[in-house]
């Protein structure tokens, strides 16, 4: 199954719950080889599976609520090296948790195009054709995203000062 954990990835992040992705990548996968007939050789099929992938969640309940602000501008986990000290590790994974809490924080909207673009390193057009936007929409709402992740980090790094 071509780009399932990618896929799983991406519906993890938008679902919040383990049973439920695993449900909308299967789902997916249903209406992907259902609909293959449509699908036009020689485009990009990555792009198709996650577009098939976002179109199931946002007609999904949960997708419906997470939708309602897609249109407002309102992790993977790394495995320590082994020479790594105690204290080198325990850092990490504090950043880890901090940054992965912090990507929760973020609109969905937000959330997935970094997902998209940073974590599963799609260009802007595989991205754009995933989520059906213009490029310049992927490159904006990155920049917006990104910022947005900034600021939260800025404020948590802060809060952990006080």
């Amino acid at each position: 199954m071509p780009h399932f954990a990618s896929l799983y990835n991406l519906a993890f992040w938008l679902t919040q719950d383990r049973a439920t992705a695993e449900d909308l990548v299967q789902e997916t996968y249903v209406k992907a080889l259902k609909g293959f007939p449509s699908y036009h050789q020689g485009t990009n099929f990555r792009a198709w599976m996650y577009r098939i992938l976002r179109n199931t969640f946002l007609t999904t309940q949960a997708g419906l609520k997470a939708a309602v602000s897609l249109d407002s501008d309102d992790v993977r986990v790394v495995e320590p090296a082994t020479d790594q000290t105690p204290e080198v590790f325990f850092l990490t994974r504090v950043e880890q948790e901090t940054i992965r809490r912090t990507l929760e924080k973020l609109p969905m909207h937000f959330r997935e195009i970094i997902l998209l673009c940073d974590l599963e390193e799609m260009n802007y057009k595989e991205v754009g054709l995933a989520l059906s936007i213009p490029i310049g929409t992927v490159m904006s709402r990155l920049f917006r995203a990104r910022k947005a992740m900034r600021l939260l980090l800025a404020a948590a790094s802060q809060g952990a000062k006080a």
